[in-house]
């Protein structure tokens, strides 16, 4: 499949992805939108970035077309606020022309609209499954003729505490549907998650469990003590693009962005602890370009999708190689290129071995003796170097949502 136009799709849904620019299907969409068009139970394998929105999202409106409407039929489970809005914004942008209608379901905003919305009756709901869950205990929402339900990023949903939710939502639901999971890894929980939930669905991988190809991966080694000033002298040397630092904990969030921002940096802390409205325009000064970095922590970030993210700091190493891969997939979309740093004290050992094998070849080491705890200070593997140039081939492809 060279071009959306091999894909046999409503004329509307092809004028819409004329209307966003969308010409070359992702590896993901070529092969995970013929197999859902059939009605296939689904796995899609695949990283952020790698245009998993539209992947699920073209089936459903094609489906939806036909048959009842403003009568819940399909039903998107996402990890974060920001992504049910995102899927929101793609779902409407792809069915324009339609008068299918879209709506985000999520917390940490009033309920009342969200039920005055479900009264006049909606197509397809995005949501957060703790706030369908309050819709579904009060009686504001019937699932009773849902044909399909999306789990988007579901290694995510795991790792937030959200299966025994999605498993009381998925129980008032009816037996026939279509079921597409996406997750960018597959733990065994949510193989067990898919054997539970799917009948007989095909897997569909696009590349390993391993960061995207178009990131480097730099590790410097630093002092507990330096971290901050090191962090300073980096973004001090950058002259494009936007800067997502992660952090290990809400309040390093805060303070570091705090910190930055007294130094002169256009920087912002974007964590769970923030009330929605504070949050939102956060992401939204920081997709404007009103901040150049933003402080976050991995629950808060999940699901950013921000075009020209040059750079992803991980001022505190994660916990996990999946951590890791999700953070790093902030940067090197849309067919651009992107640069990983990573700080590795001392204590980061486990985790700098663990990477280093994932990693393999594509690493390289920085290391800075004004920086460097003494056992790294030797002469430096690489010098720091100015990030590369954005290379974009002719013709967009459809990178633009998850």
């Amino acid at each position: 499949m060279n071009t959306f136009t091999d894909i046999h799709l409503d004329a509307i849904l092809h004028k819409n992805l004329q209307r966003v620019g969308f010409r070359t299907p992702t590896p993901i969409q070529a092969r995970a939108i013929p197999a859902a068009l059939a009605g296939r139970d689904l796995i899609g394998l695949a990283q952020t970035g790698t245009g998993k929105t539209a992947a699920f999202g073209l089936p459903i409106l094609q489906k939806l077309l036909k048959g009842q409407r403003r009568t819940l039929r399909a039903l998107i489970l996402a990890p974060t606020r920001e992504l049910t809005e995102q899927t929101r914004t793609a779902m409407e942008q792809l069915g324009r022309d339609t008068r299918l209608s879209v709506l985000s379901l999520y917390g940490g905003v009033g309920i009342q609209p969200q039920i005055t919305a479900l009264r006049r009756g909606v197509d397809i709901a995005a949501c957060c499954p703790g706030r369908l869950l309050d819709h579904m205990n009060r009686g504001t929402i019937d699932l009773d003729s849902v044909e399909i339900l999306v789990l988007d990023e579901a290694d995510r949903m795991f790792d937030m505490g959200f299966l025994p939710d999605i498993q009381k939502i998925v129980a008032r639901l009816p037996k026939v549907r279509q079921t597409l999971l996406f997750s960018a890894t597959m733990p065994p929980a949510i193989k067990a998650l898919a054997r539970q939930l799917m009948r007989d669905p095909q897997t569909i991988q696009v590349g390993a469990s391993a960061p995207v190809e178009s990131v480097s991966h730099t590790f410097y080694p630093v002092g507990t003590a330096q971290k901050g000033a090191l962090l300073k002298d980096i973004l001090g040397r950058l002259s494009r693009g936007r800067v997502i630092v992660f952090t290990r904990t809400k309040h390093r969030s805060t303070s570091l962005a705090r910190q930055l921002s007294n130094a002169g940096h256009r920087a912002v802390a974007l964590n769970g602890d923030m009330p929605q409205g504070k949050r939102q325009r956060a992401l939204d000064g920081f997709h404007r370009g009103r901040y150049q970095v933003l402080v976050a922590t991995d629950v808060a970030a999940r699901g950013i999708d921000v075009s020209k993210v040059s750079h992803v700091i991980n001022f505190d190493i994660p916990d996990t190689v999946d951590a890791y891969i999700h953070r790093v997939g902030r940067t090197g979309r849309a067919c651009e290129t992107g640069e990983a740093f990573t700080f590795v004290c001392s204590e980061d050992r486990f985790m700098e071995t663990a990477l280093k094998r994932t990693l393999g070849d594509s690493l390289s080491y920085c290391i800075l003796d004004e920086y460097s705890p003494p056992r790294h200070q030797q002469p430096a593997v690489r010098s720091f170097r100015p990030a590369r140039r954005n290379r974009r081939p002719a013709g967009r492809t459809a990178h633009a949502w998850n």
